[in-house]
């Protein structure tokens, strides 16, 4: 009997090797994605500096008499 379970029990190895590794995959995707989103928002965060830094300057230019 032992014979006729090998196939299966392989099989199901495999497909808990191959499950295992999805999850990691899903894991590490997950990461990346936080990582991403963090890094979205810093940017967008320098972006409104920058764009706030131009409007002030507009609404107040720096002085062309030396101080």
């Amino acid at each position: 009997m032992t014979n006729t379970m090998e196939p299966y029990e392989s099989a199901m190895a495999n497909a808990r090797e191959r499950i295992n590794r999805t999850e990691l995959a899903l894991e590490r995707s997950e990461e990346m994605l936080a990582e991403n989103i963090a890094l979205c928002s810093r940017i967008r965060a320098q972006r409104r500096l920058v764009e706030a830094a131009h409007r002030l300057v507009k609404i107040d230019p720096p002085s062309t008499d030396g101080g």
